[in-house]
Formats: C-alpha cells, sequence, structure tokens
C-alpha cells in the first residue's frame, strides 16, 4: 500500500529523532515486523505516531533482558488496524509483569546472598553450614540453587 507523505505519518528520521533510535535500527525492527512501515510511491518508510511507542516499548523491553521473539510475541497482541489504546497496553503489560516479577525476586536473592551461601555446592563459607547443611540444595540440582530457585531447602 502507498501511501502519501503527511496525513499524519512520520518519516524515519522523524521517529528516529522521537526516539533516540537509530535510522538503521527502526529498519531493523520493520524488517522483523516488530513495527510496520507504510511506504510512499517513492518507497520511503513512514510510521503513524503510535510506531513511536512501540519503539520505545521494543527498546526498554531489550534493555530489561526479554529477546526479540519474546517481543515480538507480546506486540502480536497489540491491533494493527487501529492505534492501540491504554487497555491494549496494559493487556501487554500483564504478559511482561510475571517475568519482570520472576527476575526482580531473583535479583533481590542475589543481591541478598551473594556474598554468602548461594547454593552452589562449594561449602567454602561458614553461612553455607546455616543456609545448606551437607549441600542439601543439591537434590533440587545443580548451579547456585538458593538464587535461581526461590524455596530450594528449608
Amino acid at each position: 500500500m502507498s501511501v502519501s507523505p503527511g496525513k499524519g505519518l512520520l518519516s524515519i528520521g522523524e521517529v528516529a529523532s522521537r526516539t533516540g533510535l537509530a535510522v538503521s535500527a527502526i529498519r531493523y525492527y520493520d524488517d522483523e515486523g516488530l513495527v510496520t512501515a507504510r511506504r510512499t510511491a517513492g518507497g520511503r518508510r513512514m510510521f503513524i505516531r503510535s510506531d513511536i511507542r512501540r519503539l520505545s516499548f521494543i527498546l526498554i523491553a531489550q534493555q530489561m533482558g526479554f529477546s526479540l521473539e519474546e517481543i515480538r510475541a507480546q506486540l502480536r497482541q497489540l491491533p494493527l488496524e487501529r492505534t492501540p489504546n491504554k487497555r491494549d497496553w496494559e493487556k501487554i503489560s500483564r504478559g511482561f509483569r510475571a517475568q519482570l516479577d520472576a527476575r526482580i525476586g531473583m535479583l533481590e536473592r542475589l543481591r541478598d546472598r551473594l556474598d554468602g551461601c548461594i547454593g552452589c555446592g562449594c561449602l567454602s563459607l561458614e553461612t553455607c553450614k546455616l543456609y545448606n547443611p551437607d549441600d542439601r540444595a543439591r537434590e533440587t540440582g545443580t548451579g547456585p540453587r538458593l538464587v535461581v530457585q526461590k524455596s530450594v531447602i528449608g
């Protein structure tokens, strides 16, 4: 579908200026189907205003460690035929909330236990004898069980 410049559409340069993203990044996200540019007769990419929010969401989600596939799955829930509204954005925020809560929990456990026993099985610290006597965490798997899992011994 060919569109005319104007008509409330923004050029890729304008979108880059508003989002802080490089033009090449915006082209990449368009090529990946995370946003959908409209094309002028000359092939220039034009974007609707709500694409600024989509791109900003992508940027934030990537900085939080979400993969493009995870981001794509969330963005698929947004309507393409109209500008997403507050309810649409609330829907995808619920999709990320559980994942963010789990990451926050793991970061808190890491912060609280990094200088003590993390359940890795080394038992080299005196605190390991209190938190993980006889390496009981080993029964639940390998690695830093007291950080990775919410509760493994108790």
